[in-house]
């Protein structure tokens, strides 16, 4: 799924620019992907309207402090959630986005969800919401540790 989600994401910048499901299902399966693994990143993709079942969107202050579940600590792991806190401490990743992380963390199938997995789920919620993370942040997401340059 995650890489249907990446491809996805660099082939149409922003939502808008995303066909409806059935032409994109149609071209993902061009491109080579499996129809079960596109039919679960579409209904992945579904999830990012940032509503609840409801169809309410969960208001969030900016000084809440996010108190971990403990199927979500499982899910996640300690990197995960260290991430996820390195982004809300640099200003990056306000409290409804990170509350759209989650929910879209604890949608994908894969337990326990890789960090690496976790950086696509957080540039997918930036792209769900027609933005650009800044450059520091992008190099967080797609450099690895051991490919970046000190200076």
């Amino acid at each position: 799924m995650f890489d249907v989600l990446v491809y996805v994401y660099e082939n149409y910048w922003r939502p808008d620019a995303c066909p409806d499901h059935g032409l994109l299902a149609r071209k993902l399966s061009a491109v080579g992907f499996e129809s079960d693994e596109i039919q679960e990143a579409l209904h992945w993709l579904d999830g990012l309207t940032g509503q609840d079942e409801h169809g309410d969107v969960s208001p969030q202050s900016a000084l809440s402090l996010r108190v971990y579940l403990q199927r979500e600590q499982e899910l996640l792991g300690e990197d995960s959630i260290g991430f996820i806190s390195f982004l809300e401490a640099s200003g990056v990743l306000p409290p409804e986005m990170r509350e759209m992380v989650i929910d879209r963390a604890m949608a994908a199938s894969q337990t326990p969800l890789d960090l690496d997995d976790l950086k696509v789920i957080v540039l997918m919620v930036f792209w769900s919401r027609g933005e650009e993370p800044d450059a520091l942040i992008l190099d967080e997401l797609f450099v690895a540790p051991e490919d970046r340059l000190i200076h």
